[in-house]
């Protein structure tokens, strides 16, 4: 039972993280403001106005502290989404366990950290592909040899979804990016795949259509099985595991009548329950205005509560294996996704076809035939395109503090106050150094977050080693 939340600063969502553990939360999952998504400090002239408005502003090691006080880090499973500076809030993550004397081999959480889904879809960029896929490697190495229960990428589909997809296109797009991270690590680390493939997690859109959703999830790990034994020979059977989190789907609430809102995720929480995941979280009724308030996020934790201790939903596993048509669905689901594959192979893999702009384009295509349809009335949505209503629904959102972005500008300048800038300026050029060759960065991020130094002097070391990527725009 995982719930998404973060917003204002870290002590404010500290408090939701206490809030949501007592209500009966297992498992904490961070949503970053727009600054730390993008490797800007918060007194950064790019993060003005946007300062802990879509989530925590975390700038050094003192948030990320303050951000877990009080938090169980042996015990309490983290997930972070974040993805260009993954391995900077990561080893905050891990210096914050370090002083609250929880060895990195009790740390139990995910980082998102898949880049070729943001080139693909989201469009959270820092640097180039290439070396994108170098810090996800280093991340993957670092986490094998010394923070054994973390998932160091959550390979996601979730987000390949809300741009847009189909069922078919994200699925078949995620396993080909998890290809990718495969192939790139086994060639640059040169370690066996048995070795870090257990720890592989992936990250799943729960849309609409109830039948489909659940066909995709038994889909998905029927595959990925394959892809491990025949394709990379692992022996392991935990590296055959497609381990995965599931969220609703944003993109399928709706502002007019949100109270209907609460069906479609009941609904979109129950086909990924059936489907087998190992982690939900459930969107909250009042998300498509704005960060969800207290009263809603409530409903949306007792939604997968409800599902979990009264319906009987997980007393089973598969329970619609041997159904006619979900094993119909299912099958006709994996031939179309191994076709994607197969072309993707054929063009030399997923880093060549974003370059050519092929999952782009067929995204954007089944975005614009999914809003025809919904013009057209060929689909529904209830309040949207039938059933509508001339009365309003009015309710009360969240609104984040604006005296928040001040907060945050000087905590983090008294941090550059106070610590020592001689040390930080040598661990910058040690990573620096890191970055120019092809050691393991993440030894040098840690050391360089220990001295306190902010998330952008770290990004904006890759950013010049590695250079900044720019959308080429294909459309």
């Amino acid at each position: 039972l995982r719930m998404f939340s973060g917003f204002g600063t870290a002590s404010d969502t500290n408090h939701r993280w206490q809030q949501l553990l007592k209500y009966g939360e297992t498992g904490l999952s961070t949503a970053f403001d727009f600054p730390t998504l993008m490797g800007y400090d918060s007194d950064s002239l790019r993060a003005h106005a946007e300062v802990g408005k879509c989530g925590v502003a975390i700038d050094t090691l003192a948030d990320m502290e303050i951000l877990t006080k009080g938090i169980p880090l042996d015990r309490a499973s983290t997930s972070m989404t974040i993805n260009p500076p993954a391995s900077v809030l990561w080893a905050m993550y891990l210096m914050a366990a370090k002083k609250q004397g929880v060895g990195w081999e009790k740390v139990n959480g995910t980082i998102q950290n898949d880049m070729l889904k943001e080139f693909i879809a989201q469009k959270t960029f820092m640097c180039p592909p290439e070396p994108s896929i170098r810090l996800i490697s280093d991340t993957i190495e670092f986490g094998t040899e010394h923070v054994p229960r973390w998932n160091t990428v959550s390979i996601s589909g979730y987000h390949i979804r809300e741009a847009g997809a189909t069922a078919v296109q994200e699925l078949a797009f995620t396993l080909a990016n998890g290809i990718t991270y495969v192939q790139d690590v086994i060639n640059r680390k040169k370690m066996d795949v048995d070795a870090f493939a257990p720890r592989l997690s992936f990250f799943f859109n729960s849309h609409i259509d109830f039948f489909e959703e659940i066909a995709k999830f038994r889909v998905a790990r029927r595959m990925w099985a394959k892809i491990m034994k025949q394709r990379f020979k692992a022996k392991n059977p935990r590296s055959w595991w497609l381990r995965f989190h599931t969220q609703t789907a944003g993109c399928s609430l709706t502002a007019q009548q949100p109270f209907n809102n609460v069906i479609r995720t009941t609904t979109e929480a129950l086909a990924a329950v059936l489907g087998g995941t190992q982690s939900l979280h459930t969107n909250s009724l009042d998300e498509v205005l704005a960060l969800p308030s207290d009263f809603a996020v409530n409903i949306a934790l007792r939604t997968q509560q409800v599902i979990a201790e009264e319906t009987g939903g997980i007393n089973t596993i598969d329970p619609l294996a041997g159904s006619y048509f979900v094993e119909a669905l299912a099958n006709e689901i994996e031939e179309k996704a191994w076709e994607y594959i197969e072309k993707i192979d054929n063009m030399g893999g997923m880093l060549a076809a974003i370059e050519r702009g092929f999952p782009q384009l067929e995204i954007a295509n089944s975005a614009y035939k999914f809003q025809q349809q919904l013009d057209g009335g060929e689909k529904v949505m209830v309040g949207v395109n039938k059933y509508r209503s001339s009365e309003e629904t009015l309710i009360e959102t969240l609104k984040v503090d604006e005296g928040v972005e001040a907060e945050q500008v000087e905590r983090s300048k008294e941090i550059r106050r106070v610590r020592d800038n001689r040390k930080v300026k040598q661990e910058l050029t040690n990573l620096r150094a890191a970055c120019q060759s092809n050691r393991n960065v993440m030894p040098y991020v840690i050391q360089a977050v220990g001295e306190y130094a902010t998330e952008q002097e770290i990004c904006d070391v890759y950013r010049e080693v590695f250079g900044e990527y720019r959308d080429p725009g294909f459309f």
